[in-house]
């Protein structure tokens, strides 16, 4: 395993290092991009496939229940297939599968090519992240991880915006295809990069464990996602659903603290440093996606915006992203506490800017918001890392990396599907409570109501009630930034308690 020397900068890396640097960020661009590639052409493939939206809900639903479910057995996978073999077969399965997803004929076809994409997809983040730790020395990780995390944030912002141009230029399936050709480049750059990085080791698996947490993973996921639908606790299916993850959680814990070699060490959580830095990822991961589904949504269907326009200016937040590159290094060495502080400070600000917005918010307000709001991740992502990896043994990075992996992921799919509950009943109620004050005996309405919204003709009151709905909508949206703004205050305070890094 390559080395640098203990001392130098960015210009003693070597080129392997290079090489395993682009080969990790281009497999993390792959993975991002899939995540808002999926919500962008759901239209059209509801469309294509003669779907109603309960059932091709499920092409979102099943993806995220089985990267979660998969994320956890990347350090046991790693220890059995080693480094280089497992993240060769989990990019090219990631390859294929995204092939069959654009093939896909058929609902349950596409559905089952999403599941297996997501299985195959899991694995890439946390090794990814679990090879830069152990191949580059504490000095360079900051960079490292800035350059990896480039990756993961971007790929998410420029999935809509090569999403948007294939499938005006062809259709829904186009956006699949085009994560084959990358998806070719990086096997090259694995094949090569991580030649050497074959050690496997025979490491009992833990099959009560994993089903454990596999169930109590799924059951939680479709809880949140499926409860709103499903009117809570007055559906059957919900109180099963519960009911069994909480016996499952309940498994878990249990076999974790009473075996000798559990699925999952919690031994990991007794060092102080990552059991908050794994705090701070689920937190981060609730704000790390949330706005790419909301604007969307809310410019199209809000402001008619086309499919590119929206685009353009959710990529805002890669710029963002990519501003960070220019201090955080830096600062991460000086001060890492301080940066994480600052950059929760930025995203709560940046909520707090998009619930600030009217009906009429300018393509300005958008762009430097969502600039904003990538700044701050990108500023408070890298020091949070660097720190809670900085106190575990090298042996249990990998195992460290699919926690933190897993947390994020789950903190991203849990408060989508609590932030998408928010805009929904938020519009239910304010329309219902708008909807009171218009009436013809209304004086303050009556004598100013333009020709388009009068009251004595069925085109009238129909016009004038899309405009309620659009309004109560708008509110519903605001609440959901507001969520996301007092999300990023509630996790400022945990960076203080983390201990500081000794720089070399």
């Amino acid at each position: 395993m390559t080395q640098v020397a203990a001392t130098g900068g960015l210009f003693t890396i070597s080129g392997r290092q290079w090489l395993i640097l682009l080969m990790v960020q281009l497999a993390n661009l792959l993975f991002g991009m899939t995540i808002t590639l999926a919500n962008l052409v759901l239209p059209q493939m509801r469309g294509n496939l003669s779907a109603t939206q309960e059932e091709i809900s499920w092409v979102i639903t099943l993806n995220l229940v089985a990267t979660a479910v998969a994320t956890p057995m990347t350090g046991w996978a790693a220890s059995r297939l080693g480094w280089r073999n497992l993240m060769f077969f989990t990019v090219l399965g990631f390859t294929v599968t995204s092939l069959l997803c654009g093939l896909a004929n058929s609902l349950e076809a596409l559905i089952f090519a999403r599941v297996a994409q997501g299985m195959f997809g899991a694995p890439i983040m946390p090794l990814g992240q679990a090879i830069l730790l152990a191949t580059f020395p504490k000095h360079l990780q900051p960079i490292a991880l800035v350059m990896w995390g480039v990756g993961a944030v971007f790929g998410p912002v420029l999935g809509p915006i090569v999403g948007s141009i294939a499938t005006e230029a062809y259709d829904w399936r186009a956006a699949f295809f085009l994560i084959v050709p990358p998806g070719i480049c990086a096997l090259i750059c694995i094949w090569f990069a991580l030649r050497g990085y074959n050690t496997r080791t025979a490491v009992r698996f833990d099959w009560l464990g994993f089903f454990a947490l596999s169930v109590a993973i799924t059951a939680a996921q479709l809880v949140f996602d499926r409860g709103h639908r499903e009117d809570w606790f007055d559906s059957t299916q919900i109180v099963l659903f519960t009911f069994t993850g909480a016996l499952a959680a309940w498994v878990f814990v249990v076999h974790c603290l009473t075996v000798r070699q559990p699925f999952l060490n919690p031994r990991l959580l007794l060092d102080r440093n990552f059991c908050i830095g794994v705090l701070l990822a689920f937190a981060m991961g609730m704000l790390n996606f949330t706005s790419i589904v909301l604007y969307p949504t809310l410019l199209h269907d809000l402001r008619g915006y086309p499919d590119n326009a929206i685009a353009e200016l959710i990529a805002a937040r890669g710029i963002g992203n990519w501003s960070a590159f220019l201090f955080i290094a830096q600062l991460t060495r000086i001060a890492p506490r301080l940066a994480i502080v600052c950059g929760m400070a930025l995203q709560a600000a940046a909520g707090f800017w998009m619930a600030g917005f009217d009906i009429n918010m300018t393509d300005s307000h958008i762009f430097w918001s969502n600039l904003l709001m990538g700044l701050g991740q990108s500023i408070a992502f890298t020091p949070m890392t660097v720190m809670a990896f900085s106190t575990l043994p090298p042996h249990q990075v990998t195992e460290g990396s699919a926690v933190f992996t897993l947390m994020r992921n789950f903190g991203s799919s849990l408060f989508i599907s609590i932030v998408v509950m928010v805009v929904s009943r938020s519009t239910a109620s304010n329309y219902s409570r708008l909807s009171e004050a218009v009436t013809p005996y209304n004086k303050a309405l009556a004598p100013g109501l333009p020709p388009q919204w009068s009251l004595d003709s069925t085109s009238g009151l129909l016009t004038l009630s899309n405009e309620i709905l659009r309004q109560a909508a708008m509110i519903g949206y605001l609440n959901a930034f507001y969520l996301m703004a007092f999300a990023a205050l509630a996790a400022m305070p945990l960076a203080i308690f983390m201990r500081g890094v000794k720089r070399e």
